[in-house]
């Protein structure tokens, strides 16, 4: 009886470690801080808060080195966790992997206007219009309207030739 006791006791926790091991290797829990560099930006942590990839500078041997590293901001995003941007996104809204800090500058950038408010990237690509709709808040402006002068401007050939896109409407947010 005790040796089928202590044989059910090492099915049980054989079991048991086998599970926990299952569990830890299907789980995805984003941090920034582990994400190689080529994954940081346009990533959401498992916090909801972005991924920005940032320089460091650090002394090495007399010298100051720079380096880059994948931290996490204080910008939380709602509705969206565990996220990493796909590649196709990253091409079809005209970004990049190398990415540093979170900027509105880039909605200075008619192509970029363009490509951001092509069908591929504002109907395919929450994560980066929710990215790109908040910093245009941030600077007093509505992302849609943007994308409607932007459109305008192509149309009237003031703008370089780009993607003709349908004004996006609020709804799709």
């Amino acid at each position: 009886m005790a040796s089928s006791m202590k044989s059910s006791l090492i099915l049980f926790f054989t079991c048991s470690l086998f599970l926990q091991v299952t569990y830890a290797v299907y789980k995805t829990e984003v941090k920034c801080e582990s994400l190689p560099n080529g994954d940081c930006a346009f990533a959401i942590s498992s916090t909801g808060k972005r991924c920005v990839l940032e320089k460091a500078t650090t002394p090495k041997d007399d010298l100051i080195s720079s380096e880059y590293e994948c931290k996490t901001s204080e910008v939380i995003v709602e509705n969206m966790k565990e996220h990493i941007e796909t590649d196709e996104c990253i091409e079809s809204c005209g970004l990049n992997r190398n990415f540093f800090g979170i900027s509105s500058d880039d909605l200075l950038e008619p192509q970029f206007v363009s490509k951001l408010c092509a069908p591929a990237c504002y109907q395919e690509c929450p994560n980066i219009v929710d990215l790109y709709f908040n910093l245009a808040a941030g600077e007093g402006a509505y992302l849609p309207d943007l994308c409607n002068k932007n459109n305008k401007l192509k149309s009237s050939g003031a703008a370089e030739d780009g993607v003709d896109a349908p004004a996006p409407s609020p709804s799709s947010f």
